[in-house]
């Protein structure tokens, strides 16, 4: 086994046990970090979690702690909150992310959710026309990755998408 392909399994695993029964929230992002240590469902991520941290302030309303992580991964299951990415792995120099819709749209309504928030602008753009023809409820706000100074808008647009849909903090 390549450690592309052990690295995927991993990542597989560890949101398998995160994933809700009825996803009533999906949000959807770019790709996993290229770095082997950190993911949204990894529960020992010792730095540079930013996604997860975020989120968690966004649909939680709680400030989020290292040594909690795997109570707020549970919490975030129990509100029917589950998240993908656009490519499945690693984003690479040169890739092409309008090739990896297709299968996106697939899993995306294999979940079945009630709704969706797209992250990042690159994936809103790629993704929600998309999503929208197969049938998915997609919130219509381009939510920015909350990186490089974005923190502040990401919430914003957070707050605004989840307002949106009547989801309570």
């Amino acid at each position: 086994m390549t450690t592309a392909t052990g690295a995927r399994r991993l990542r597989e695993a560890s949101a398998a046990k995160y994933r809700p029964e009825v996803v009533e929230l999906l949000l959807i992002a770019e790709a996993p970090p290229s770095s082997l240590d950190r993911y949204f469902y990894f529960e020992e991520v010792p730095e540079q979690d930013s996604l997860f941290r975020h989120v968690v302030r966004a649909v939680l309303a709680i400030e989020p702690s290292r040594a909690e992580k795997e109570s707020e991964l549970r919490s975030l299951a129990d509100r029917g909150v589950f998240l993908i990415d656009l490519k499945p792995e690693p984003k690479e120099p040169g890739d092409n992310l309008e090739f990896y819709v297709p299968d996106l749209v697939a899993r995306a309504a294999a979940l079945t959710p009630r709704q969706i928030i797209t992250i990042k602008a690159n994936v809103c753009d790629l993704t929600q026309p998309a999503l929208r023809a197969a049938g998915l409820d997609v919130v219509d706000q381009r939510v920015p990755f909350p990186g490089s100074g974005q923190q502040l808008r990401f919430l914003e647009a957070m707050g605004t998408a989840l307002d949106s849909i009547g989801w309570r903090r």
